[in-house]
């Protein structure tokens, strides 16, 4: 497509991470979010006039029925991604579906088979590829100053009841395995240059009510050599979010989503990283360059599938083990 023409977005999800994309998609220039789908009507419409958006409709297939709408952002529940991405990409329209792209292998490689029949961008939000504190490591290993021996990744959340980021009720029940960890995991490969070669997970008692594991311990190993331990947790009673530990032969370095310390807890300057300290913000740019470029997206589905097919093995691990 070419550059002077307006970019029409839908939005579908006016949740936590709907209202963060929408306000990442306002400040890039000829974008326009044209229309947004919530849980219901009224609540699209609400989300719409307060964050500015062109209208809120009843349902994904008005908005994929738009001749004017080129692409969406899909921001809605896990069990959700895979069944709207082939539909956006049915209808000819470029999609960035939010973490994770699936929650089984086979559904997200059926993902991977659309985008490559339709030859539309399709993009999914592997936010810690962009974040400038991951950029800046990034950019060190990629100019031979810094190689990695382990990560050390800490996600922890207080998540006893089924809320979401704004501590609002959720409709759907989130994952440790599939949605959290799939953010380290992608980044492990990604970060080291090498494929993740030997896996292992163990997890806690299953919640009676949610249905799912509260805690879980993971191990990678990458062709390389490189380690890195994770510890996923919906009990921690502390700050929530996941935390990097980056150890390696010139140094080690703390990333807190944007931000980055040294492993004294120095404060590094990422500001010069990118056009924006904002990782989603810089996530939907690449989006819109990709589809403007007619090119690859960083954070494609090809790339991230190898991903996908670790948590699938994980899982299966996971499923054979006795329950505790």
């Amino acid at each position: 497509m070419t550059h002077d023409r307006t970019l029409r977005v839908a939005l579908a999800g006016g949740g936590a991470f709907g209202a963060k994309h929408a306000a990442a998609l306002r400040r890039i220039d000829g974008v326009e979010v044209a229309a947004v789908v919530s849980s219901s009507l009224d609540r699209a419409r609400k989300f719409a006039a307060e964050q500015g958006v062109g209208r809120g409709v009843a349902s994904l297939d008005e908005v994929l029925a738009m001749d004017d709408i080129d692409a969406v952002v899909l921001a809605t529940p896990t069990q959700m991604h895979a069944e709207q991405t082939l539909a956006c990409l049915d209808a000819g329209k470029h999609v960035q579906v939010e973490i994770p792209l699936a929650d089984s292998l086979a559904d997200a490689e059926a993902c991977q088979a659309a985008q490559e029949r339709t030859g539309l961008v399709a993009m999914v939000g592997h936010t810690r590829r962009f974040n400038p504190s991951h950029q800046w490591v990034r950019r060190r290993i990629q100019a031979g100053e810094y190689g990695i021996q382990q990560m050390d990744v800490q996600t922890y959340f207080f998540r006893r009841t089924n809320l979401n980021a704004l501590g609002r009720p959720r409709s759907w029940t989130d994952h440790l395995l599939w949605h959290h960890a799939a953010h380290t995991v992608d980044l492990f490969a990604y970060q080291t240059g090498s494929p993740i070669v030997q896996a292992n997970a163990i997890q806690g008692p299953i919640h009676p009510e949610l249905g799912i594991a509260m805690d879980m311990s993971i191990q990678l190993r990458t062709e390389s050599g490189a380690l890195c331990t994770l510890s996923l947790s919906f009990n921690n009673d502390g700050p929530l979010g996941t935390f990097f530990r980056y150890i390696g032969d010139t140094g080690t370095y703390i990333a807190r989503y944007d931000d980055l310390f040294t492993g004294k807890e120095e404060p590094i300057d990422v500001s010069g990283v990118d056009v924006s300290t904002d990782g989603i913000e810089l996530q939907d740019r690449e989006f819109v360059a990709a589809i403007r470029e007619g090119r690859e997206p960083n954070s494609s589905i090809a790339q991230v599938l190898p991903c996908y097919r670790t948590l699938a093995a994980l899982e299966a691990q996971l499923t054979a083990a006795p329950r505790p």
